[in-house]
């Protein structure tokens, strides 16, 4: 069982590997070659990898044969072709975005699997890399945009007199929204959040911040079993928006988190809100790279607006803090390995029955197989 990881492109500091997976793999009984320098932009050398027993090799001596592939972002074509033929491709294959290039990586007839697609379930929490990234993405949010806002968070009393509270507002509750509101709320700020889905209200007071939504009954319904957001109707989204509208006045720091599988990110502050939003006041965009939250979101940039307002769209937040996640998605990454791992026979042993296997397996043979993308395949 030969494991191989490369070097991510130029504007992905994150790895697929840590010294530490690493070196559990190897008691898995793989042997692991990794491109030589693929960890240095995560605080990983060469150096590390080899103390636990990898090998630091060139790109084709990596991936010469190789069994599975670990990635972090969807791995080319050319990539692809170095290894065994039908050989496992585990990484963030970002199965809704660029179709035709999905569709000929299926052609390699490797065996694709999205990490984006595993189970929301207890079993798979420890290889949700969705959750381990939007967690990093969440604090990094608050601390970014705490340092453009420019003024102090927390209420401060001195001799001199009082600096208030600085007001946050995070929308969507989902585990950025969570860690977005802990860690605001740890900088003293003053706290409130919205979401759609009814579930999330007492994970909010819970951390201390106030819950804002216009609890009607269509709110009560507003969560698919597996957790997720579901759209809402014209009438939700206009007395949301109002309520929403005032509350954005008042606000100094809003973080926004809400994306919907599949589908563009919801727009959940209009250009007249901003425009009556306060001069200084920060939005931090995390759904930037799905369109934005707000109609005036430009991905990857900040924008001013003419009354001082700022909007900062980051794009791969978690990778600016790139030891604590390549780290975390390398645990994730082993976790799932593991499972098809025979331990006695130190074999890769695949059980394709297994809801792990069919809840995240995008191509096998040549084919995109999964159920949410098949229906799409050209």
């Amino acid at each position: 069982m030969t494991i191989a990881v490369t070097s991510e492109s130029a504007d992905e500091p994150r790895v697929a590997i840590s010294p530490d997976t690493a070196k559990k793999f190897i008691a898995l009984g793989a042997q692991v070659r990794i491109e030589s320098g693929a960890g240095a932009r995560s605080r990983f050398s060469d150096e590390a990898y080899r103390a636990a027993g990898a090998e630091t090799v060139s790109r084709p001596q990596a991936l010469a044969g190789a069994d599975v592939l670990l990635s972090v972002r969807r791995p080319s074509a050319e990539e692809i072709a170095g290894l065994k033929p039908g050989a496992l491709v585990v990484a963030m294959i970002d199965p809704y975005g660029d179709r035709s290039a999905l569709d000929a990586l299926a052609g390699t007839g490797a065996t694709l699997f999205s990490m984006e697609f595993m189970p929301r379930t207890t079993r798979a929490q420890s290889m949700d890399v969705l959750s381990s990234q939007a967690n990093l993405a969440g604090y990094k949010a608050v601390v970014d945009g705490a340092a453009m806002f420019g003024q102090a968070l927390p209420m401060m009393m001195t001799p001199a007199g009082t600096v208030p509270a600085a007001k946050a507002f995070i929308m969507g509750v989902g585990v950025a929204g969570l860690q977005a509101i802990a860690t605001a709320r740890r900088l003293g700020a003053q706290v409130t959040a919205t979401d759609v889905r009814p579930a999330t209200k007492e994970q909010v007071q819970s951390l201390g911040a106030k819950f804002i939504a216009v609890e009607d009954e269509e709110f009560k319904q507003a969560q698919t079993a597996a957790g997720y957001a579901k759209p809402m109707s014209a009438e939700y989204q206009a007395k949301q928006a109002e309520l929403v509208a005032q509350h954005l006045k008042t606000q100094d720091l809003v973080i926004t988190t809400a994306l919907i599988p599949g589908r563009p990110a919801p727009k959940l502050i209009s250009r007249a809100m901003i425009e009556n939003m306060k001069a200084g006041a920060i939005i931090v965009d995390l759904a930037g790279e799905r369109g934005g939250n707000t109609d005036l979101t430009e991905a990857g940039k900040t924008v001013e607006t003419p009354n001082g307002v700022k909007i900062f769209a980051p794009l791969n937040l978690a990778g600016t803090i790139a030891t604590n996640a390549s780290s975390l998605y390398a645990r994730n990454l082993f976790a799932f390995v593991e499972t098809m791992v025979d331990k006695k026979e130190k074999a890769l042993a695949v059980n394709w029955d297994d809801e792990l296997i069919k809840g995240t397996l995008v191509a096998k043979g040549g084919a995109i197989v999964h159920p949410n993308l098949a229906a799409q395949s050209q």
